[in-house]
Protein backbone atom coordinates (compact mmCIF):
# COMPACT_ATOMS: atom_id res chain seq x y z
CA UNK A 1 0.00 0.00 0.00
CA UNK A 2 3.16 2.70 0.75
CA UNK A 3 4.79 1.60 -2.56
CA UNK A 4 2.08 2.43 -4.08
CA UNK A 5 0.93 5.93 -2.19
CA UNK A 6 5.19 6.52 -2.95
CA UNK A 7 4.29 5.67 -6.55
CA UNK A 8 1.31 8.01 -6.76
CA UNK A 9 3.08 11.23 -5.39
CA UNK A 10 5.78 10.64 -7.95
CA UNK A 11 3.64 10.14 -11.22
CA UNK A 12 2.20 13.42 -9.70
CA UNK A 13 5.23 14.96 -9.12
CA UNK A 14 6.70 14.58 -12.31
CA UNK A 15 3.21 14.89 -14.09
CA UNK A 16 3.21 18.69 -13.06
CA UNK A 17 6.85 19.19 -13.40
CA UNK A 18 6.52 18.13 -17.06
CA UNK A 19 3.15 20.04 -17.73
CA UNK A 20 5.30 23.32 -16.25
CA UNK A 21 8.28 22.69 -18.55
CA UNK A 22 5.69 22.17 -21.75
CA UNK A 23 3.95 25.58 -20.26
CA UNK A 24 7.07 27.69 -20.26
CA UNK A 25 8.28 26.13 -23.74
CA UNK A 26 5.04 27.36 -25.16
CA UNK A 27 4.27 30.91 -23.73
CA UNK A 28 8.35 31.49 -24.58
CA UNK A 29 7.46 30.42 -28.26
CA UNK A 30 10.96 30.47 -29.96
CA UNK A 31 11.94 28.47 -32.33
CA UNK A 32 15.42 27.38 -30.59
CA UNK A 33 14.09 26.08 -27.58
CA UNK A 34 11.27 23.94 -28.84
CA UNK A 35 13.10 22.49 -31.18
CA UNK A 36 16.11 21.66 -28.37
CA UNK A 37 13.35 20.39 -26.13
CA UNK A 38 11.42 18.10 -29.02
CA UNK A 39 15.11 16.61 -29.69
CA UNK A 40 15.74 16.08 -25.85
CA UNK A 41 12.56 14.11 -25.81
CA UNK A 42 13.32 12.53 -28.80
CA UNK A 43 16.95 11.33 -28.40
CA UNK A 44 15.73 9.65 -25.08
CA UNK A 45 12.20 7.96 -26.70
CA UNK A 46 15.17 7.22 -29.53
CA UNK A 47 17.30 5.53 -27.07
CA UNK A 48 14.44 3.48 -25.70
CA UNK A 49 13.72 1.91 -29.33
CA UNK A 50 17.12 0.97 -29.37
CA UNK A 51 17.24 -0.37 -26.19
CA UNK A 52 14.04 -2.63 -26.09
CA UNK A 53 14.72 -4.17 -29.87
CA UNK A 54 18.53 -4.73 -28.36
CA UNK A 55 19.76 -2.78 -31.59
CA UNK A 56 24.37 -2.29 -30.39
CA UNK A 57 25.29 0.18 -33.29
CA UNK A 58 26.21 3.43 -31.42
CA UNK A 59 26.07 4.76 -35.45
CA UNK A 60 22.16 5.23 -35.24
CA UNK A 61 23.36 8.15 -32.44
CA UNK A 62 25.23 9.53 -35.08
CA UNK A 63 22.48 9.21 -37.56
CA UNK A 64 19.35 10.73 -35.45
CA UNK A 65 21.87 13.38 -34.21
CA UNK A 66 22.59 14.84 -37.82
CA UNK A 67 19.27 14.62 -38.70
CA UNK A 68 17.74 16.06 -35.96
CA UNK A 69 19.94 19.09 -36.36
CA UNK A 70 19.60 19.45 -40.13
CA UNK A 71 15.91 19.41 -39.48
CA UNK A 72 15.90 22.69 -37.79
CA UNK A 73 17.93 24.16 -40.36
CA UNK A 74 15.67 22.83 -43.34
CA UNK A 75 12.18 24.26 -44.97
CA UNK A 76 10.36 20.64 -44.84
CA UNK A 77 12.50 18.40 -42.39
CA UNK A 78 9.81 15.55 -43.02
CA UNK A 79 11.54 14.83 -46.21
CA UNK A 80 15.01 14.44 -44.66
CA UNK A 81 13.25 10.79 -42.95
CA UNK A 82 14.14 9.35 -46.65
CA UNK A 83 17.68 10.81 -47.02
CA UNK A 84 18.78 9.67 -43.66
CA UNK A 85 17.28 6.27 -44.73
CA UNK A 86 18.77 5.71 -47.68
CA UNK A 87 22.50 6.72 -46.12
CA UNK A 88 22.00 3.73 -43.47
CA UNK A 89 20.76 1.42 -45.93
CA UNK A 90 23.68 2.30 -48.09
CA UNK A 91 25.83 2.08 -45.78
CA UNK A 92 25.08 -1.40 -44.96
CA UNK A 93 24.71 -2.52 -47.86
CA UNK A 94 28.70 -1.17 -48.77
CA UNK A 95 29.66 -2.52 -44.85
CA UNK A 96 27.98 -6.05 -46.48
CA UNK A 97 25.75 -6.36 -43.52
CA UNK A 98 22.08 -5.04 -44.11
CA UNK A 99 20.23 -5.43 -40.89
CA UNK A 100 16.86 -4.38 -41.25
CA UNK A 101 15.89 -3.90 -37.46
CA UNK A 102 18.05 -0.90 -37.37
CA UNK A 103 16.20 1.52 -40.06
CA UNK A 104 13.11 0.96 -36.92
CA UNK A 105 14.07 3.66 -34.57
CA UNK A 106 14.63 6.20 -37.68
CA UNK A 107 11.40 4.86 -38.76
CA UNK A 108 9.81 5.25 -35.00
CA UNK A 109 10.27 7.55 -33.51
CA UNK A 110 12.59 9.59 -34.90
CA UNK A 111 10.10 9.99 -37.75
CA UNK A 112 7.40 11.10 -36.12
CA UNK A 113 9.12 13.16 -34.16
CA UNK A 114 10.32 15.32 -36.98
CA UNK A 115 6.86 15.75 -37.52
CA UNK A 116 5.90 17.20 -34.51
CA UNK A 117 8.59 19.46 -35.23
CA UNK A 118 7.63 19.85 -38.70
CA UNK A 119 3.92 21.26 -36.85
CA UNK A 120 5.83 23.61 -35.10
CA UNK A 121 8.50 25.25 -37.68
CA UNK A 122 5.48 25.22 -40.25
CA UNK A 123 2.36 26.29 -38.42
CA UNK A 124 3.25 27.48 -35.81
CA UNK A 125 3.26 27.23 -32.10
CA UNK A 126 -1.06 26.48 -31.57
CA UNK A 127 -1.10 23.24 -33.79
CA UNK A 128 1.26 21.84 -30.67
CA UNK A 129 -1.27 22.77 -27.99
CA UNK A 130 -3.59 21.52 -30.23
CA UNK A 131 -2.71 18.45 -30.66
CA UNK A 132 -1.41 17.94 -26.94
CA UNK A 133 -5.10 18.85 -26.28
CA UNK A 134 -6.66 16.10 -28.62
CA UNK A 135 -4.05 13.20 -27.41
CA UNK A 136 -4.56 14.58 -23.98
CA UNK A 137 -8.48 13.76 -24.02
CA UNK A 138 -8.40 11.27 -25.93
CA UNK A 139 -5.84 9.17 -23.38
CA UNK A 140 -7.74 10.68 -19.99
CA UNK A 141 -11.27 9.56 -21.50
CA UNK A 142 -10.41 6.32 -22.88
CA UNK A 143 -8.64 5.58 -19.68
CA UNK A 144 -11.77 6.57 -16.90
CA UNK A 145 -14.31 5.11 -19.41
CA UNK A 146 -12.67 1.92 -20.43
CA UNK A 147 -11.88 1.35 -15.97
CA UNK A 148 -15.42 2.25 -15.20
CA UNK A 149 -17.58 1.03 -17.98
CA UNK A 150 -15.48 -0.94 -20.47
CA UNK A 151 -16.26 -4.81 -21.07
CA UNK A 152 -15.90 -5.38 -24.54
CA UNK A 153 -11.49 -6.12 -25.06
CA UNK A 154 -10.13 -3.41 -27.73
CA UNK A 155 -7.26 -5.96 -28.99
CA UNK A 156 -5.53 -8.42 -27.59
CA UNK A 157 -2.01 -6.17 -27.56
CA UNK A 158 -3.35 -4.53 -24.27
CA UNK A 159 -6.20 -6.30 -22.58
CA UNK A 160 -6.99 -3.79 -20.53
CA UNK A 161 -7.56 -1.28 -23.34
CA UNK A 162 -11.74 -1.67 -24.21
CA UNK A 163 -14.12 -0.36 -27.13
CA UNK A 164 -15.65 1.42 -24.51
CA UNK A 165 -12.93 3.24 -23.76
CA UNK A 166 -12.27 3.79 -27.15
CA UNK A 167 -15.09 5.20 -28.12
CA UNK A 168 -15.43 7.59 -25.01
CA UNK A 169 -11.96 8.67 -25.54
CA UNK A 170 -12.79 9.74 -29.18
CA UNK A 171 -15.46 11.46 -28.55
CA UNK A 172 -13.75 13.29 -25.52
CA UNK A 173 -10.75 14.23 -28.08
CA UNK A 174 -12.84 15.18 -31.05
CA UNK A 175 -15.06 17.30 -28.56
CA UNK A 176 -12.35 19.22 -26.89
CA UNK A 177 -10.12 19.52 -30.24
CA UNK A 178 -12.71 20.79 -32.45
CA UNK A 179 -13.16 23.63 -29.84
CA UNK A 180 -9.36 24.35 -30.02
CA UNK A 181 -9.03 24.23 -33.76
CA UNK A 182 -11.82 26.65 -34.13
CA UNK A 183 -10.19 29.41 -32.91
CA UNK A 184 -7.48 29.05 -35.79
CA UNK A 185 -9.44 27.01 -38.57
CA UNK A 186 -13.10 26.22 -39.95
CA UNK A 187 -15.10 24.15 -38.21
CA UNK A 188 -15.36 21.13 -40.60
CA UNK A 189 -11.51 21.30 -40.13
CA UNK A 190 -10.68 21.47 -36.76
CA UNK A 191 -13.54 18.79 -36.65
CA UNK A 192 -11.84 16.06 -39.05
CA UNK A 193 -8.74 16.68 -37.73
CA UNK A 194 -9.38 16.50 -34.08
CA UNK A 195 -11.40 12.93 -35.45
CA UNK A 196 -8.90 11.47 -37.29
CA UNK A 197 -5.96 12.69 -34.91
CA UNK A 198 -7.75 10.97 -31.86
CA UNK A 199 -8.35 8.09 -33.84
CA UNK A 200 -4.68 7.91 -34.73
CA UNK A 201 -2.94 8.55 -31.16
CA UNK A 202 -4.88 4.90 -29.63
CA UNK A 203 -3.10 3.50 -32.32
CA UNK A 204 -0.24 5.07 -31.15
CA UNK A 205 -0.66 4.12 -27.75
CA UNK A 206 -1.34 0.51 -29.19
CA UNK A 207 1.86 -0.07 -30.72
CA UNK A 208 4.11 0.86 -28.50
CA UNK A 209 2.35 -1.50 -25.85
CA UNK A 210 3.11 -3.88 -28.85
CA UNK A 211 6.87 -3.18 -28.99
CA UNK A 212 7.22 -3.45 -25.17
CA UNK A 213 5.17 -6.85 -25.18
CA UNK A 214 7.29 -7.97 -28.24
CA UNK A 215 10.46 -6.52 -25.85
CA UNK A 216 8.88 -8.39 -22.58
CA UNK A 217 9.04 -5.02 -20.58
CA UNK A 218 6.28 -3.09 -18.71
CA UNK A 219 7.50 0.02 -19.37
CA UNK A 220 9.73 1.66 -22.26
CA UNK A 221 12.24 3.01 -19.49
CA UNK A 222 12.71 4.77 -16.56
CA UNK A 223 13.55 8.13 -16.84
CA UNK A 224 10.19 9.39 -15.62
CA UNK A 225 9.53 8.61 -12.29
CA UNK A 226 5.66 7.17 -11.73
CA UNK A 227 5.78 7.45 -15.56
CA UNK A 228 7.88 5.14 -16.78
CA UNK A 229 10.03 5.81 -20.00
CA UNK A 230 9.94 8.80 -22.19
CA UNK A 231 7.92 7.37 -25.28
CA UNK A 232 5.15 5.84 -22.47
CA UNK A 233 4.22 9.46 -22.56
CA UNK A 234 4.48 10.40 -26.19
CA UNK A 235 3.64 7.15 -27.96
CA UNK A 236 0.31 8.80 -29.04
CA UNK A 237 1.38 12.14 -30.02
CA UNK A 238 3.34 10.06 -32.57
CA UNK A 239 0.66 8.72 -34.68
CA UNK A 240 -1.32 12.04 -33.89
CA UNK A 241 1.33 14.41 -35.42
CA UNK A 242 2.00 12.50 -38.19
CA UNK A 243 -2.03 12.45 -39.42
CA UNK A 244 -2.33 15.89 -37.97
CA UNK A 245 0.58 17.48 -40.23
CA UNK A 246 -1.05 15.46 -43.48
CA UNK A 247 -4.53 17.08 -42.76
CA UNK A 248 -3.17 20.53 -42.64
CA UNK A 249 -1.17 20.11 -45.02
CA UNK A 250 -3.93 19.71 -47.51
CA UNK A 251 -5.95 22.09 -45.54
CA UNK A 252 -3.36 24.58 -46.95
CA UNK A 253 -3.13 23.09 -50.38
CA UNK A 254 -6.85 24.01 -50.78
CA UNK A 255 -6.76 27.37 -49.21
CA UNK A 256 -3.59 28.42 -51.12
CA UNK A 257 -5.36 30.81 -53.47
CA UNK A 258 -7.84 32.02 -50.44
CA UNK A 259 -5.79 32.77 -47.97
CA UNK A 260 -6.78 36.25 -46.56
CA UNK A 261 -10.56 34.44 -45.58
CA UNK A 262 -8.25 32.00 -42.90
CA UNK A 263 -7.59 33.27 -39.52
CA UNK A 264 -5.05 36.37 -38.63
CA UNK A 265 -3.00 33.71 -36.66
CA UNK A 266 -2.37 31.63 -39.40
CA UNK A 267 -1.86 34.11 -42.38
CA UNK A 268 1.22 34.68 -41.87
CA UNK A 269 2.64 31.12 -41.83
CA UNK A 270 1.14 29.90 -44.87
CA UNK A 271 1.56 32.90 -46.67
CA UNK A 272 5.28 32.69 -46.13
CA UNK A 273 5.49 29.05 -46.76
CA UNK A 274 3.62 29.45 -49.95
CA UNK A 275 6.11 32.19 -51.13
CA UNK A 276 9.56 29.47 -49.95
CA UNK A 277 7.48 27.06 -52.16
CA UNK A 278 7.42 29.35 -55.06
Amino acid sequence: MDKQIDGGKKRLITGFALLGAALVIILLNKDLITWFAIGVITFFAFSEVISMLKIEDNDLYIYGAITWITAYFYARPEILIFVVLMILLGHMAYKNSVNYKKIFPILYPLAPMIFIWTLVSYFGMWTLVWLIFIVGATDTAAYYVGKSIGSTQFSPVSPKKTWEGFFGGVIAGTTMGTVIGFFSTPFLVALIVSLLVSIASIFGDLFESYIKRSAGVKDSGNILPGHGGMLDRVDGYLFGAVIMAMLLNIFVAFAADDVKNLPADLQDNISSQIAAEK
